[in-house]
């Protein structure tokens, strides 16, 4: 094609529209780095992210705990600083900090993690991403399935919207069946390899993030039990050590608990809901994501960094950093527009993610 011919997406395939939006985009990445030559310095912009948004998550839970600000401010502003580090973690998954030094680069994911252990492991969850890549939206797409991403819409997919637990609990056989594919696509060598991946998944939450929903899940329960106690007419003798042991889990669940649960189900919302699943092409970009940023959903985007608006564009350039994506998001959306990516195709939440707009034949039960 021409380097002075405007392309003419009717007469493109996928593939050559893929490759237009990547162009298009790396280059104004480019450019926008020959225009601020600091963006270059890219493994200490990330540090930088990294210990601004750890020092402002500590900084809202100690005046929280000095009676400074209340809870309703210390939550949200702690889960804006954990959404930094959460697509921190996204780019140093597909290292683009300390490439040559996999120390620094697993040192901070491990910071990440322990400011945000609702999630799974980093570690684990690099293969996970990695994979999502090639096969999004097919059965052995974990990632996204593990957020819900092509489950009908009601109370049960709500729920474990925002409780990564409670996505495993409520659906344990689709969940198995969902690991048996992921693990049959990674091709292994053997049955024992094969076990061995399954251990993996197995443990992707051990220990941070089980010891995470313990402490949570007994903050709810506890706190249950005290309110319905009364109202059902049961006196509960409660041990003397209760009232810190509960003093203790509210300050856990204000400076850290709710703020990862906030985090959590907006960015699940939105990334199930802007990725498509179960009949998509294997491998081709144009299917595999939308943009997703109408003016309703900017109080979700506040706790994910803009991640409906701007993570379609990552699928296509996978090596630009958030902050980048963010910076060049315009240039991103008027190429990806032009060359057919859907923008807001809100039938995705009535179709469980489908790509296609056709409904299902009827009494067809969806994975």
């Amino acid at each position: 094609m021409s380097k002075n011919r405007k392309p003419a997406p009717a007469r493109m395939t996928d593939a050559q529209k893929a490759e237009h939006i990547r162009k298009v985009v790396l280059d104004a990445g480019i450019a926008l780095r020959a225009r601020h030559p600091w963006l270059r310095h890219q493994n200490t912009i990330g540090v930088t992210i990294l210990v601004a948004s750890l020092l402002g998550m500590v900084g809202s839970g100690w005046l929280y705990v000095e009676g400074v600000i209340p809870w309703w401010v210390c939550v949200p502003v702690t889960a804006i600083f954990a959404s930094f580090i959460h697509e921190l973690e996204h780019d140093l998954i597909h290292h683009m900090y300390f490439r040559d030094r996999p120390w620094a680069n697993n040192l901070m994911l491990l910071l990440g993690w322990l400011a945000r252990a609702s999630t799974v492991s980093p570690f684990v969850r690099r293969n996970l991403h990695l994979h999502h890549h090639k096969f999004s939206g097919t059965k052995s797409d974990l990632e996204e399935r593990g957020i819900t991403n092509g489950v009908r819409w009601g109370l049960r997919r709500l729920l474990m919207t925002g409780d990564n637990m409670l996505a495993v609990i409520l659906r344990p056989v689709e969940m198995i069946g969902a690991t048996r594919a992921y693990i049959k696509a990674q091709q292994p060598a053997s049955k024992a390899e094969a076990l061995r991946m399954g251990r993996v998944q197995a443990r992707a939450y051990w220990p941070i993030g089980n010891l995470y929903y313990l402490a949570f899940h007994s903050w709810v329960v506890l706190h249950a039990v005290q309110w319905a106690a009364p109202l059902l007419g049961v006196d509960i003798d409660w041990p003397q050590w209760m009232p810190q042991l509960m003093a203790g889990l509210d300050i856990f669940g204000v400076v850290y608990a709710l703020p990862c649960l906030l985090r959590t189900f907006c960015l699940h919302f939105i990334s199930s809901n802007m990725h498509y699943y179960g009949d998509v092409e294997a491998r081709n970009v144009m299917q595999q994501c939308q943009v997703l940023n109408p003016w309703w959903l900017w109080p979700m985007q506040l706790f994910c960094f803009n991640f409906g608006s701007t993570h379609a564009i990552h699928h296509f350039a996978v090596k630009e950093p958030f902050y980048i994506r963010q910076w060049n998001a315009g240039i991103a959306h008027q190429v990806m527009r032009e060359m057919g990516v859907r923008f807001n195709d809100f039938g995705t939440f009535v179709r469980a993610n489908r790509f296609h707009h056709h409904p299902a034949p009827a009494g067809a039960a969806m994975p």
